[in-house]
């Protein structure tokens, strides 16, 4: 069992180096400042993207799903992370070796609602038959705030709901045993 553990830590280490995302690079000139720069707001969430494709349209669509999937890590994460570490020193005084080995393996999974969020700025280059768009997308963290307000609030409505229907169903087995208490007993 510990054997298959470590196989598949290694298996999921190896896959993750297993080459480039991106299709091609982009020359340094290609790059907007505000995308290694993005702007700092305490109104508002921002984060940055770039993606490619034969189709602009398609390399812009990919970077702002990246870019909005960075701003619901940055407001609801929920990680799951593996990390395995093995020291051991084989040998005596001078002939000893040390051999380290170092694993790590995370999942990170964002489910939130981004009501409110939009492209800021964009800009597209074009190298060969590629297209390389960059996104710089805004959220508003009064549409966060107003979006967590409102979940509560449904969560609120189901509860009581919930509570209601429960007391409907314990009035309803009183009134049931006070019927059944009036009835005649037959012996």
């Amino acid at each position: 069992m510990r054997s298959l553990a470590t196989l598949v830590v290694l298996a999921v280490c190896l896959y993750g180096c297993g080459g480039s995302k991106s299709l091609q690079s982009a020359s340094t000139s290609d790059v907007p400042d505000w995308f290694n720069s993005p702007p700092q707001d305490a109104d508002h969430l921002y984060a940055v993207n770039t993606a490619t494709s034969q189709d602009i349209q398609l390399a812009t669509d990919k970077a702002t799903t990246g870019a909005r999937a960075e701003i619901g890590r940055q407001v609801e994460v929920k990680m799951s992370a593996l990390q395995k570490r093995f020291d051991e020193e084989v040998g005596i005084e001078k002939d000893a070796q040390l051999l380290q080995q170092f694993s790590s393996a995370s999942k990170s999974v964002v489910s939130t609602t981004l009501t409110g969020s939009r492209i800021k700025k964009q800009t597209q280059s074009k190298d060969g038959n590629i297209w390389r768009s960059y996104v710089l997308v805004e959220y508003p963290i009064g549409s966060a705030n107003q979006a967590l307000i409102d979940a509560i609030r449904k969560n609120d409505q189901l509860y009581t709901r919930f509570r209601a229907s429960e007391t409907f169903k314990e009035l309803n087995e009183e009134v049931q045993k006070y019927e059944q208490s009036k009835e005649p007993q037959t012996k």
